[in-house]
């Protein structure tokens, strides 16, 4: 179908590509803001009630983390559908009969996760080496926000099918009421008029539990009343094999991207370990000092996504190839001065932290290196979540595996360990992963290997 007949279905799809990157992008970084906050909350709330809580939950969260990946399969596959078939100005009925594969799906997936972390969290937590002093409360932690960890899987199919349709700005209203629910609950059951039921630990975990319930009955009202999209079994007969097989493909190579930087920052973080405690506070600090340059790269590449999904799926590629390239700008200028912002500031943020000089001397090089780190990974952010709403999912993931193993943890290693560069020898191998990746995607970019790539199929 040609563009001009795309351009013909005006309406949703022509609305969010008529919109600017910016008013997708401040609810995004909001949200995931209140995503952060969300992990923190509980952490925070026990530190004063129970050290040894507060490493269980820590212990626990890590391998819920782990496990969450599993539902980006489907999750990041319906952002980019959504997003073709809106632009392409698809049938409402093939829109719901998406919406009902993605959410069936990582209701079925998460459900089994669910039941096999009830079953088996203990085992898990002992496999992880968690401390004999910390596994009761993390144990405890882990069944019941892992139990029902379902909600949450949900919960990711609703906000990506939300920020396809251009509104973001209901993830962050879901992630400021899960924050409140959470905060409230929390305080009840730990220091207000709730305390007296001794639940500890496992009164953090109901809190968070409650927490995505609400989310997750707002976001079906939503869906329902404002999307006006529509979930039913009758869109699962015949079962839709075709559209399952396309969410899987483009599906299972961002989650094997995802698994495979996790799993190299565990290695990452191994090496920093065997380095001193100077080195792993200062790694701790710099990451936190780092996160608000990331989110607001990240925002920028997520409102990038929705909007390159939107036009790709009408078939407008010259419009997607331009707005990719002045958000890639625009987002270096702001990430770039932030980063420089944060290595002039560094000797004094790192002192809220710490009095350590050694750790102050340290994160200001760490910071300073961290400024080439940040040109790699928002033209990295931007680029890629781009060629991912394109359709182009392969070659991205396949670059990312190599890079992430053949540069950033074996640089790492030769620098960091092998060298005895320390810690600035890991960021510098980590900033070449980036560079590199940025490089080379921006070449795929622009000589528009990614057109033609687009999952639509106009005739279904």
């Amino acid at each position: 179908m040609s563009v001009f007949k795309h351009r013909k279905n005006k309406g949703k799809s022509d609305n969010v590509v008529e919109r600017s990157v910016f008013s997708l992008a401040w609810p995004i970084f909001f949200a995931s803001l209140l995503g952060v906050s969300l992990g923190y909350i509980d952490t925070v709330m026990l530190s004063n009630y129970s050290d040894t809580a507060v490493g269980a939950i820590g212990n626990a969260n890590s391998v819920l983390g782990f496990l969450a990946l599993a539902f980006t399969v489907i999750s990041s596959a319906t952002g980019i559908m959504v997003s073709q078939y809106l632009g392409a100005g698809e049938k409402k009925d093939k829109m719901n009969r998406i919406y009902t594969v993605a959410i069936s799906f990582n209701l079925a997936l998460s459900v089994l996760i669910s039941v096999v972390v009830f079953l088996f969290s203990r085992p898990l937590l002992i496999a992880m080496q968690v401390p004999d002093e910390m596994l009761s409360d993390a144990n405890i932690y882990m069944k019941i926000v892992g139990g029902t960890i379902f909600t949450q899987a949900i919960l990711n199919a609703f906000s990506q099918i939300f920020a396809s349709n251009g509104k973001t700005i209901m993830g962050m209203i879901l992630g400021f009421g899960m924050n409140a629910v959470n905060i409230l609950g929390n305080y009840l059951f730990l220091y207000g008029p709730l305390t007296s039921l001794r639940l500890g630990t496992a009164g953090a975990a109901v809190s968070t539990c409650f927490s995505r319930v609400f989310a997750l009955t707002a976001a079906v009202i939503y869906f329902f009343v404002v999307i006006k999209g529509r979930l039913s079994i009758k869109y699962l007969r015949p079962f839709p094999k075709k559209i399952l097989r396309e969410m899987l493909s483009l599906g299972i190579p961002t989650a094997g991207e995802n698994i495979s930087y996790e799993c190299s920052q565990l290695v990452i973080t191994a090496m920093v370990n065997t380095l001193g405690i100077v080195a792993i506070n200062t790694k701790i600090y710099a990451n936190m000092l780092s996160m608000f340059t990331y989110m607001i790269a990240l925002a920028a590449a997520n409102a990038t996504q929705i909007i390159v999904g939107h036009s790709v799926g009408r078939g407008d590629y010259d419009f997607a190839y331009k707005r990719v390239l002045k958000t890639m700008r625009f987002s270096l200028v702001i990430s770039i001065s932030i980063a420089v912002i944060n290595w002039l500031a560094s000797p004094y943020t790192f002192a809220l932290f710490t009095s350590d000089s050694a750790v102050i001397e340290l994160g200001s090089t760490i910071m300073f290196t961290a400024i080439f780190l940040e040109f790699g990974r928002t033209t990295n952010l931007v680029i890629i979540n781009s060629l991912k709403a394109a359709g182009d999912v392969k070659f991205p993931t396949a670059l990312a595996i190599f890079s992430m193993w053949g540069f950033s943890v074996l640089i790492a290693y030769i620098l960091g360990i092998v060298l005895n560069m320390g810690l600035v020898g890991v960021w510098i191998a980590m900033g070449i992963d980036e560079i590199f990746r940025g490089i080379v995607v921006l070449i795929r970019w622009i000589r528009g290997s990614w057109r033609g790539k687009r999952v639509v199929k106009t005739e279904d």
